[in-house]
């Protein structure tokens, strides 16, 4: 047929692509000492200090608070204020306490408040041991109720996997009661009464 034919593009009929605009160029900023620099139209908009990123702000102001924060706890909890500390004594006690985390607890007797009757008395040491070797040892010294040499850590805090008490025990060992008080008649004072010697 005469009009039977393919359709095909019609150029005529289709609308113009149209060309890419060109980018503007970007005018570099003016500088205070340019006189244009005063004279913007635009609500002084160029006369307002570059926005700062708030987030990342916030995200240094919130690490440098953590990072105090772990200090001050590491500090209080994890470092002694004092170590290295021996003290003498007699254990009067010493069980294994705890709920979800068991530890040693005790009370030992300091023996310059038993030997020495002139100054007032102090209180006894409240303490925790440091693991079940150090307990093991303060065991055989309560039941052989023999004179103990202790070294000490003291911390500001206590920690519940550490012990209730802010003191603990790192070292026992049997103490010798002839070096430790100046000997005057030989004897010298047991807890519960008594003096050992003749």
């Amino acid at each position: 047929m005469i009009f039977d034919h393919k359709e095909e593009d019609d150029y005529f009929e289709n609308t113009p692509q149209e060309e890419p605009k060109p980018k503007p160029v970007k005018q570099p900023p003016l500088r205070p000492d340019d006189p244009k620099y005063y004279d913007y139209e635009d609500e002084w908009e160029h006369l307002r200090p570059a926005s700062r990123n708030w987030k990342a702000w916030l995200w240094t102001i919130l690490g440098a608070v953590a990072g105090m924060v772990v200090v001050v706890m590491y500090f209080r909890y994890c470092s002694p204020w004092s170590d290295r500390e021996t003290q003498y004594g007699y254990v009067e006690n010493i069980t294994r306490r705890g709920l979800l985390f068991k530890t040693y607890e005790g009370v030992i007797i300091p023996y310059k408040s038993i030997a020495d009757t002139v100054k007032p008395y102090e209180g006894d040491i409240v303490f925790s041991a440091k693991d079940d070797k150090v307990a093991a040892q303060l065991r055989r010294l309560h039941l052989a109720n023999l004179p103990a040499r202790v070294e000490i850590a003291r911390y500001r805090g206590a920690l519940p996997w550490r012990g209730e008490s802010k003191v603990v025990i790192v070292k026992a060992d049997t103490a010798d009661v002839t070096k430790i008080y100046p000997v005057t008649s030989g004897k010298h004072p047991i807890p519960g009464g008594g003096f050992t010697g003749k």
